[in-house]
């Protein structure tokens, strides 16, 4: 995906989701808005509601530079798990 493109889907993301209160859901915004700007693909995911059906959704996976990007946010000056990456709620 080109630069571009990665920029607009982050402030998509910030648009859709940026509202909803809650710090577990803001966290979980920046987390999927650092995944888009790292170029992480979309996949298909398996969850059960709360009355146990089970369902589908895209979500935003994973990829070698959000990895590195969170080991680098994680690290500091108490070793490579100084800092905590939490990635939040959906909303």
């Amino acid at each position: 995906m080109k630069k571009k493109e990665r920029i607009n889907q982050a402030l998509d993301i910030a648009m859709n989701y940026g509202g909803y209160d809650g710090g577990h859901h803001k966290m979980w915004t920046i987390d999927q808005m650092v995944r888009a700007l790292c170029g992480v693909p979309m996949v298909t995911k398996k969850a059960k509601d709360y009355k146990g059906q089970e369902y589908t959704y895209e979500t935003l996976g994973t990829n070698e530079a959000y990895d590195k990007w969170v080991k680098n946010r994680k690290a500091g000056e108490d070793g490579p798990e100084t800092y905590e990456w939490d990635e939040g709620i959906a909303p």
